[in-house]
């Protein structure tokens, strides 16, 4: 008694010997350039929103601090780098109060006391048009003719700390661990018209 194996249907193994050549070319390459594209594009996306929630900074901020560069066959690498500091408070919908200037870094409103974005005495404030709405506070400290010294408010949001961090990083783990593997599966059967999967 002995044990065989047979191809019964021939054309089912030139088939299968088609597919496995196409995945040993450079197509391979291309696939996997495609799938890792796609998944980036979402993992983008999700960044995006969670970043924008993160930090309390506009959508079209985030979208032009978030630079992204692509994959290609050679590479296969899709990556988001983001550059610069602590960013000002004006831009997280500072407006002046009282007690000081309201805004939201981190997506939290609160009163950032003894800062000003208007000069003068209440109620009579006014606007500089060269403070460009800037936040500032005093520093404690007087120039020589007596005035106070003031500088821009920071809000402590830098967003390429935050992009590495919080729930920005763990949607980008989790979509990329989710649709990267679902992406090479369809274009590995696209590219082996179905035969391997």
């Amino acid at each position: 008694m002995s044990l065989q194996i047979r191809w019964q249907d021939v054309e089912s193994l030139k088939q299968f010997d088609n597919a496995l050549k196409a995945l040993g070319s450079k197509k391979m390459r291309q696939a996997g350039n495609r799938a890792v594209n796609r998944a980036g594009d979402m993992a983008r996306t999700q960044v995006r929103q969670r970043l924008t929630r993160q930090t309390g900074l506009k959508r079209p901020t985030i979208v032009k601090a978030v630079k992204v560069s692509r994959s290609s066959p050679q590479t296969l690498v899709y990556r988001m780098s983001a550059h610069g500091g602590d960013i000002s408070l004006r831009y997280f919908g500072a407006r002046e109060t009282r007690a000081g200037v309201s805004a939201a870094p981190f997506g939290k409103r609160s009163v950032f006391a003894s800062t000003f974005i208007k000069a003068g005495w209440w109620p009579n404030r006014v606007t500089k048009p060269n403070w460009n709405g800037q936040v500032f506070q005093r520093t404690g400290t007087a120039t020589e003719t007596g005035m106070d010294r003031f500088e821009k408010k920071k809000s402590g949001v830098i967003i390429p700390n935050e992009m590495v961090q919080g729930e920005t990083r763990d949607a980008f783990r989790s979509t990329v661990a989710r649709v990267l593997p679902q992406r090479l599966d369809h274009e590995i059967k696209r590219l082996t018209k179905g035969v391997v999967s």
